[in-house]
């Protein structure tokens, strides 16, 4: 049998994308193996969220052309609708944009089969629809689906708003199909995400949102755990969190995209949201949703921050309590209006942040685990890998467990009693 091999660089959106290609491939006949191997058909799922993730994308190209130079070489994603040419000019043969990322199946075949010749087929994302596209089974026990594609929000460091065009919903009827195929299939938690998750429906002219989908999904009770993907501040005010609060199903958990603690630099970063209003939907989830935890994404080093704009993110993250933040150093991005800005910060300043803001991290992720200890609740827990005698699992709340437990037991929904935590993981035993 013919064989594809995808590999995917950014966010989980593209993870999704590249997982529904793989899944059209092999209803085609073709055998998915690992990048690592000689394949007929090469599919690259590119990011664009960094020039590092651009020369990322443009060395994995190199590479996989490279292992079989008579290889079919498809590319697709954010950096291919930023730079088409560029990304033909290292080697793929059929470029496909952020649109029609599913068409890339037929081209690459009728290339392969030598009923077509190589193409770039880039689209303008002005009036863009949501894209057809759905997965029938999972890996493991979670499953991410997309829910939602397009960003608005104009942030002066990021490209993503110009290769992922404007914000579009998959329709409410789509989702539930796509979940109860996946949770028939054995998945057990169902990942809501998105370019821009909380924007769900806001192209929709019937008032139906994100947080109506969350309920729906709730009440027809065909998936154990929803959890969310990254969402903006602004979006999930008083409204939001008192619809969801009823929501069994919907785990205590959400990964907010913070970005900074400073007004100063959210405002030079053209965010929709400022400190207070942040720290204000924060209380208003803990509020409503007991127990709530929260993770993040944190820049440091952004054109003009401070030291006070520096210690204004770490007082953040000691009063939200995050238990997990993803820490991250301005990194300066061609065609973005941050890159023009005056006050670059050196690289060694950049450097020296970041390893205090994840110190600062750590310390905060380690009291909120010793809090989980003492409170001595067990954990809701799905069992996922397997590794000398004990189980990873992830809590409700995202806290990453280990279970002593007999193996063949991978995707059971169990009770665990926390026992210790250590370098951020918690030990728990089965109850």
């Amino acid at each position: 049998m013919p064989s594809v091999a995808l590999y995917t660089l950014g966010c989980k959106v593209s993870q999704y994308e590249t997982e529904a290609v793989a899944e059209r491939f092999e209803e085609r006949g073709f055998t998915i193996v690992s990048h690592t191997e000689p394949a007929d058909i090469y599919v690259i799922n590119t990011c664009t969220v960094t020039a590092e993730s651009d020369r990322k994308s443009r060395q994995v190209i190199r590479r996989m052309r490279a292992k079989n130079p008579e290889a079919v070489v498809a590319v697709m994603g954010c950096y291919s609708q930023r730079a088409p040419g560029e990304v033909a000019a290292v080697g793929a043969d059929i470029v496909v944009g952020t649109e029609n990322k599913m068409s890339v199946v037929d081209m690459a075949i009728g290339m392969f089969c030598g009923d077509q010749r190589g193409v770039i087929s880039t689209t303008d994302l002005e009036g863009a629809c949501f894209e057809p596209m759905t997965i029938k089974h999972a890996p493991r026990t979670r499953a991410y689906v997309k829910i939602e594609d397009g960003c608005e929000s104009k942030c002066t460091y990021c490209a993503i708003s110009g290769a992922r065009g404007p914000v579009r919903s998959k329709p409410r009827c789509e989702v539930i199909s796509e979940v109860k195929a996946l949770t028939a299939s054995g998945v057990r938690e169902i990942v809501l995400t998105g370019i821009e998750t909380a924007s769900y429906g806001r192209d929709f002219d019937t008032g139906y949102d994100l947080a109506d989908l969350i309920l729906e999904l709730d009440e027809l009770g065909i998936a154990e755990r929803i959890r969310l993907g990254s969402l903006a501040p602004e979006l999930i005010g008083e409204s939001f969190a008192r619809k969801v609060s009823g929501a069994k199903s919907l785990t205590p958990h959400f990964h907010l995209s913070m970005q900074s603690g400073s007004d100063s630099v959210l405002r030079g970063m053209k965010r929709r949201y400022n400190r207070k209003m942040a720290l204000d939907n924060v209380a208003m989830l803990k509020k409503y949703i007991p127990g709530v935890r929260f993770t993040t994404d944190l820049m440091v080093g952004f054109p003009g921050e401070s030291e006070e704009d520096f210690l204004d993110t770490v007082s953040l993250v000691r009063e939200v309590g995050f238990i997990n933040c993803h820490v991250f150093a301005y990194s300066r991005r061609d065609g973005t209006p941050a890159a023009l800005y005056d006050g670059q910060i050196p690289e060694a300043i950049k450097k020296k942040r970041s390893a205090e803001l994840i110190r600062v991290a750590h310390e905060t992720r380690d009291a909120v685990l010793e809090e989980l200890v003492r409170a001595g609740k067990p954990l809701s827990c799905i069992l996922e890998t397997y590794s000398d005698g004990a189980y990873t699992a992830h809590s409700d709340e995202f806290a990453e467990v280990l279970i002593p437990a007999e193996q063949g037991r991978e995707g059971d929904l169990v009770l665990a009693l926390p026992i210790s935590h250590k370098d951020g993981i918690v030990t728990a035993e089965l109850i």
